[in-house]
């Protein structure tokens, strides 16, 4: 995101929120001017006081989220040209190669923390793999793709022409749960061919009425890319997929 971006963006929320708080009932209104005053914050008694707070919160937490640090000074000292209508202290080349060099400096610092996670990932996913593939009942497959059968069905076996519709749950080595159909209340739909390589060749092990535990390496899952916020680079994925129906 663009630092000129970033106070536009500011104000935006700020005045998005005000318009949804013109929503409030009447009765909470009411409510809300019964608060002792004599509680406040004498350093935010003024309306103005109390929208500079809340536009400089507005700032420092997205600076924070970006992680990025103010100047304290620096930023007191452009508020001050502004209102007295100076000139800027910055030319236009210098602003703009000021944000092109942290916007450089920002994907680098998310560059390294993500090598980071993938090389976590990676090795956390190895060890499950390897510790998971002794259990009785595990199926190892060429491509390295686990599997165990928990529900055995007898119904036909998809082909990757065709469409499955199955109930599933998905999750991280550690526990942590992605997705779940089980959690909407209504099985998945799909073409056999149209999901991640690992389900792409579980789907076609399996019959219906089977119910599989499947242990996918990241590269049959999403790789170094990952998926979302949960997903990260190079992890290890779990599923619980029964297969229901073809079409």
């Amino acid at each position: 995101m663009k630092l000129k971006s970033l106070a536009f963006l500011t104000a935006s929320s700020l005045f998005l929120a005000a318009c949804g708080n013109d929503k409030t009932s009447t009765t909470e209104t009411a409510a809300e001017s019964t608060v002792d005053t004599a509680t406040a914050d004498p350093a935010l008694a003024s309306n103005e006081q109390k929208l500079s707070y809340i536009v400089g919160t507005n700032l420092a937490g997205q600076f924070k989220r970006d992680g990025l640090t103010l100047d304290l000074n620096a930023l007191t000292l452009a508020l001050d040209d502004v209102k007295s209508g100076a000139t800027s202290r910055l030319s236009d080349e210098e602003i703009n190669q000021t944000i092109t060099t942290i916007q450089q400096q920002a994907q680098e610092k998310q560059q390294l923390a993500r090598e980071a996670d993938s090389a976590k990932n990676k090795a956390a996913g190895l060890a499950y793999l390897e510790e998971n593939a002794k259990k009785e009942g595990v199926v190892v497959t060429e491509s390295g793709l686990q599997y165990k059968e928990v529900v055995s069905g007898d119904g036909p076996m998809p082909t990757s022409e065709q469409t499955v519709v199955v109930h599933y749950k998905g999750t991280l080595i550690d526990g942590t749960q992605f997705d779940s159909s089980y959690d909407r209340g209504t099985p998945a739909e799909f073409p056999v061919t149209g999901v991640i390589q690992g389900w792409v060749e579980a789907l076609q092990l399996m019959n219906v009425g089977d119910k599989f535990e499947l242990t996918i390496p990241s590269e049959l899952a999403y790789g170094q890319r990952g998926s979302g916020q949960t997903i990260g680079p190079d992890a290890t994925l779990l599923f619980d997929v029964e297969l229901i129906e073809i079409k």
